[in-house]
């Protein structure tokens, strides 16, 4: 999970201003957390104070998104988004945007098998992206960091996912060039999972990820969830991804990590 953080506080300050090179520095002062990082959070927490068998997490999904992301106005949601967190009366919104993917990887990180990683990605995504595109890309992205925590090869990830979720027959070399700015779950998901296909390590993967352009922050969390899972994060990142964060953030992060860290 602290993958994803790190890939959206990298991509962060590329989101608008697109770097398609892999040759960058990874902090600056200009990089921040962004509603991925909070959303990120915020389902941890839900999964963290659910039951066992999580049959009260969708109703916890929608109580620490709204707890949690009130508390940051400001770091970048969508409208339809902004107005589910700030709602009395939050509903699926039928959204297939890929804000169900990059704040779903606590997901795999808890799960306890490739079932359980589905119907956790499921009932923390259903409350808001309910669109059949929008439950795809969070599941493919939560099966992903499960099979990569779990041992198996890219090989075997990825033969999963094109066969099951995405047809993965292009290589960041054949899209960067055209690759544009895509919201989408079917736009940006396999581009950031092949981000990770494509990789030598955990930072060769965040670069990966910010050198096609598009939602950088995005697709560089997504990557860098499944990364982490796969590589382990050097210290030195980590441990400059986490000056970031607040408090608050960085709470939920540790009680996650001394639950379910692996």
């Amino acid at each position: 999970m602290t993958g994803a953080i790190i890939g959206d506080i990298v991509g962060s300050r590329f989101e608008w201003r697109n770097k398609k090179s892999k040759d960058f520095e990874l902090f600056t002062s200009r990089c921040s957390v962004t509603d991925d990082s909070v959303m990120t959070l915020a389902v941890a927490k839900a999964i963290m104070e659910s039951k066992p068998d999580y049959s009260d997490l969708s109703k916890n999904a929608v109580r620490y998104m709204q707890e949690v992301g009130r508390n940051y106005p400001n770091c970048g949601y969508g409208g339809n988004f902004r107005y589910w967190i700030f709602s009395d009366n939050p509903r699926p919104y039928n959204s297939y945007g890929n804000g169900s993917a990059m704040r779903v990887s606590a997901a795999g990180f808890a799960a306890e098998s490739l079932e359980e990683a589905v119907k956790i990605s499921g009932l923390v995504t259903e409350v808001t992206h309910n669109h059949p595109e929008g439950m795809k890309g969070a599941e493919a992205t939560a099966v992903a960091v499960y099979m990569a925590r779990t041992g198996s090869s890219k090989e075997e990830i990825r033969d999963f996912i094109d066969k099951n979720y995405y047809s993965m027959d292009f290589t960041l070399d054949e899209i960067r060039d055209e690759y544009e700015f895509d919201v989408s779950c079917q736009g940006s998901v396999p581009q950031a999972l092949q981000a990770f296909f494509e990789s030598a390590d955990f930072e060769d993967a965040i670069r990966n990820a910010i050198s096609i352009g598009g939602d950088s922050d995005t697709l560089a969390a997504i990557c860098g969830g499944v990364a982490e899972a796969y590589y382990g994060v050097p210290d030195d990142i980590r441990k400059k991804a986490l000056t970031f964060l607040d408090e608050r953030l960085m709470e939920i992060l540790t009680s996650f990590k001394k639950k379910y860290g692996r």
